[in-house]
């Protein structure tokens, strides 16, 4: 299952009074909504790098990848 489509395997935990208290979910639909939500956050995270991007490498405080790729490969 993959984003909020595995939510519809989602179910619910009702209370004393028959009302919804709480919901279950199997680990392979909550580690799908993990991803959903990272990948969402990394969208927005992206979103604003590119509105600074524009403004400029400096003023963004960007470095160039040959820059940094030796720290990140190690």
């Amino acid at each position: 299952m993959l984003g909020l489509e595995a939510l519809k395997s989602v179910r619910f935990v009702v209370g004393r009074d028959g009302r919804p208290a709480a919901v279950q979910l199997d680990m392979e639909t909550w580690e799908a909504l993990l991803d959903y939500l990272e990948d969402t956050e990394d969208r927005e995270t992206v979103k604003s790098m590119v509105a600074k991007l524009r403004a400029g490498p400096q003023k963004s405080k960007a470095v160039h990848w040959s820059d940094v790729q030796a720290e990140w490969e190690n």
